[in-house]
């Protein structure tokens, strides 16, 4: 779906991104995260179509931004993190603006006005106008606005910020719903708690570069798992791997995280580290979440 290839756009005074390679397939969540100025709104931007970069290549189900831009807008859209509204336009008005802007003519718009504002939950809205509304429903109708034209690829920058707890509940519901229905999101976000809910991959973006040199999946086709050790942990990574059916193991403190080839290794993993000495204290379902996943990716990257 979305192919970026050795990715370089500079500034006068810096180079934003280096480099940069990855693939995103459709029908996914991407979280796009790294530090504040490290590049993560000028790729997307990039990708967008709405900034040439200095060299390199994006290609969209097969067109490059450079040769298509025009072709590339009618299937994607970029919500930037200040985003505007008609504020004395109503619901209704705001999607129909959006829809004849995205080049939708006659019957069909206001099929897509209507199908847009159900997405988003905002029918019961319709005659509101936009100055009324909380940021919560603010937010999702600039998204109704993004996806008034249907297209397959949405870019959303720092969509949840200023929200409340319950309308970044709400978002992240709306974020799953869409991609069940055939559309790829990339999120971007410093903030990682924003984006647990609903990603199934990240790209972290450091200094302009792609931290590990690919994007990191957060869904295991291995179940995982936690097993806690009280007092003395030496040596018991490596006695986990070695054991049949330890895809992996790593330990921090005195907790062991496990990808196991099934469930039915527990109870002989369990065994094992008794009878090898271990106080074993507590052992349950684990995910690796996407702080976790942060965090590996970015110390295995560090010089």
């Amino acid at each position: 779906m979305i192919e970026v290839h050795s990715l370089v756009y500079e500034y006068p005074t810096k180079r934003a991104l280096d480099g940069v390679s990855l693939r995103i397939e459709p029908g996914t969540i991407t979280a796009l995260v790294g530090p504040n100025g490290a590049g993560k709104t000028t790729l997307m931007r990039c990708i967008a179509a709405l900034e040439m970069p200095y060299s390199g290549r994006v290609l969209i189900d097969g067109r490059d931004t450079r040769e298509e831009p025009r072709r590339i807008h009618e299937d994607l859209s970029f919500l930037p993190d200040f985003f505007g509204l008609y504020d004395q336009l109503s619901v209704r008005r705001c999607l129909t603006f959006a829809a004849l802007a995205h080049g939708l003519r006659g019957r069909r718009v206001a099929a897509a006005v209507e199908k847009a504002a159900e997405r988003v939950g905002l029918t019961d809205r319709m005659h509101q106008k936009a100055a009324e509304l909380s940021r919560g429903l603010r937010q999702r109708l600039a998204i109704g606005q993004s996806i008034v034209h249907e297209p397959k690829v949405i870019l959303l920058d720092e969509p949840a910020s200023g929200l409340d707890p319950d309308a970044r509940r709400s978002l992240s519901q709306l974020f799953l719903e869409l991609r069940a229905s055939g559309i790829t999101l990339i999120v971007s976000s410093h903030i990682l708690s924003e984006l647990e809910d609903y990603s199934s991959s990240m790209i972290i973006i450091q200094d302009g570069k792609l931290a590990g040199g690919q994007a990191v999946s957060l869904v295991h086709d291995r179940a995982l798992y936690a097993l806690e050790v009280e007092g003395l942990a030496e040596g018991l990574a490596d006695f986990l791997r070695a054991l049949p059916g330890v895809a992996s193991a790593e330990v921090e403190g005195g907790t062991a995280r496990i990808a196991l080839d099934g469930p039915s290794r527990r109870a002989a993993v369990i065994r094992a580290a008794i009878e090898r000495g271990y106080d074993v204290v507590g052992f349950g379902e684990a995910r690796r979440t996407l702080e976790q996943a942060y965090l590996d990716t970015t110390r295995k990257a560090a010089p």
